[in-house]
């Protein structure tokens, strides 16, 4: 999507709240409020709800407006819906952490491990992928039982365009293991996939470099930094710089970290240590990471051919259940569950 400056005017946004809020209710009504995870971690379906939103249906704004939106029109129903949305964009992503932990006493489940996944799902898009586009914007959505969908976008300067990610908790067997749902952007480039199946001996290397003592990774990054290179590399070793290092890497070394995602999570362990780590782990053990672009589009029921995966005939009989359910229950007139949540709005 391309970067659009600006934001949405507050006469419109005050009616992207107020339908935000009718069409969650809805939902969570009909299908409870998995199913809103589900479908907010399908960027088509993302996309069409912030059209229907009335948004910019190709600017990068309609990320950050669409979620603020969630967020605002469901304010104050979180305990009745079971449906909670944190983060957003810039300063407010910050405050993410605090805000799940602040909805504690209304799950059932340890807000400590939200936290966790809000963290290391930034982490990896901002770290682990390194595609050139920058995060500024992180909504962490989960119901009271712990199960949690990530939307968030990046930017890159350079060509003007935003990059989303979108996550599915249920979906999420490895957080470093191409833990995505969808990774949407109409441009593809050079990009460090550290969670690509194909990086999983470079994963493994660099752990085992994160427990070298400081001093030898520094002394290793300078002898690497005299090697000329082939123009093809993706990673700079000259936009890398040893000494300013050097803190991070007794981190990891005290640290002793078992596999790569505890080695993500430490703090302080940025883009530039994964790339020195990475560098070392391929010019110097010969493992080496994908450079393949993640980027790619869900398929709500996965394709015939196997690709991106092969179709989850549950997911689609459950498709097919859920809609066949709303006609039918519009046909005979069915409106007393509905009638309840809506009974929510007054609370607004």
């Amino acid at each position: 999507m391309p970067l659009h400056g600006g934001k949405a005017p507050s006469w419109l946004f005050q009616r992207m709240k107020r339908l935000a809020r009718e069409i969650i209710i809805a939902m969570v009504s009909e299908y409870g409020p998995q199913e809103v995870l589900r479908k907010l971690s399908d960027p088509f379906w993302f996309q069409a709800l912030g059209c229907v939103l009335g948004f910019d249906w190709h600017s990068s704004g309609v990320t950050t407006t669409t979620c603020g939106a969630l967020k605002e029109g469901i304010k104050g129903l979180e305990k009745e819906l079971g449906l909670f949305i944190t983060g957003g964009k810039g300063a407010i992503s910050r405050k993410t952490p605090s805000e799940i932990l602040g909805a504690g006493d209304q799950l059932s489940c340890d807000p400590e491990k939200l936290v966790y996944a809000s963290k290391m799902s930034a982490k990896v898009d901002n770290s682990a992928i390194q595609d050139g586009y920058q995060l500024y914007h992180h909504s962490f959505i989960f119901t009271k039982s712990g199960d949690w969908a990530v939307v968030q976008q990046g930017m890159n300067d350079a060509n003007k365009y935003a990059r989303r990610y979108h996550w599915l908790g249920s979906k999420v067997e490895n957080f470093v293991v191409e833990p995505h749902s969808a990774i949407c952007c109409d441009s593809r480039g050079s990009t460090l996939n550290m969670t690509s199946v194909e990086s999983e001996e470079a994963r493994q290397t660099t752990v085992m470099l994160s427990q070298e003592k400081p001093d030898t990774l520094v002394s290793e990054i300078k002898r690497l930094q005299s090697l000329h290179l082939p123009s093809h590399h993706q990673v700079d070793i000259h936009d890398i710089h040893p000494d300013r290092l050097y803190k991070t890497f007794t981190k990891t070394y005290e640290s002793i970290p078992e596999n790569f995602e505890s080695l993500l999570g430490i703090e302080g362990v940025g883009p530039k240590t994964v790339r020195a780590l990475t560098l070392i782990s391929e010019i110097v053990y010969g493992k080496a990471p994908s450079f393949h672009d993640p980027v790619r589009y869900s398929f709500a029921h996965g394709g015939k051919d196997g690709h991106p995966y092969p179709v989850d005939k549950d997911v689609y009989d459950r498709s097919i259940d859920i809609l066949r359910g709303a006609l039918k229950q519009a046909k005979v007139g069915n409106n007393e569950k509905m009638d309840a949540f809506k009974r929510l709005s007054y609370f607004m």
